[in-house]
């Protein structure tokens, strides 16, 4: 193999890791790549919530059938782990979270990024950065804090001095670190499957890494499902003062 063929494999089966695309801001830098995706993936979802609502049938069919059947996938998330009298108000969030999650992960395996240059980094799926995940920890991190609060007054607060005044600071870590440790899952799963599919995708042909493409759908799903039972399963554990 002569050099010039190996310095072009070499090219193909490069992968950037850590590069981004910024916008500033007078001082301030943002990961403009992130934001791309991230809007991306709301403009898709909005769009199917829109095409699939527009005329509503008393028996739904098509694009109608499907929207409920997920909105009531997403309901029954949320009233098996927050409960039958509370879990109304939480359907939104958690929906909102497992559709924003889902819909990324997709986007990552599916939509060709790469056609698509930027001066630095390259577009992909918004949960490969740690920035959207730690977002999305911190949002549940919000909400639960919420749900605990408003359901239970300043009495949420007592759960941390029990059983013993001496685990107040371990009880404070385990309420934040329960949802970072999602985040960083979801994170992790991400960026190695779209890691391992652009090597393969690169170095061999393109029927090789087809398994691993559908194998990694499968786990999107699966990151997305967890991300948003996890999400209610704090909430109602919140209210629930445990």
């Amino acid at each position: 193999m002569s050099m010039t063929t190996f310095n072009s494999m070499y090219e193909l089966a490069s992968v950037e890791v850590g590069e981004h695309f910024y916008w500033s801001f007078g001082d301030y830098q943002v990961h403009g790549q992130v934001l791309i995706n991230s809007w991306i993936v709301i403009a898709i979802i909005l769009a199917m919530a829109v095409l699939t609502t527009r005329e509503l049938k008393p028996i739904p069919e098509g694009g109608q059938n499907f929207i409920e059947y997920v909105l009531e996938f997403i309901r029954d998330i949320a009233k098996t782990q927050i409960g039958q009298e509370e879990y109304k108000t939480w359907v939104p969030f958690i929906g909102t979270m497992f559709l924003f999650i889902f819909v990324s992960n997709w986007s990552g395996a599916l939509v060709p990024w790469k056609i698509i240059e930027l001066p630095n980094g390259e577009l992909g799926a918004p949960t490969n950065d740690i920035n959207t995940t730690a977002g999305l920890a911190l949002l549940t991190s919000v909400a639960y804090f919420y749900a605990g609060i408003g359901k239970r007054g300043l009495e949420y607060f007592t759960k941390y001095v029990q059983p013993t005044p001496v685990l107040l600071p371990i009880n404070v870590l385990e309420d934040f670190t329960k949802p970072l440790s999602l985040s960083f899952r979801l994170f992790g799963n991400i960026l190695a499957d779209e890691l391992v599919v652009a090597v393969l995708i690169s170095l061999v042909p393109l029927v090789i890494p087809i398994p691993l493409i559908f194998l990694g759908l499968f786990t999107s799903a699966i990151q997305a499902l967890i991300f948003a039972t996890l999400s209610g399963a704090y909430i109602g554990e919140a209210m629930e003062g445990h």
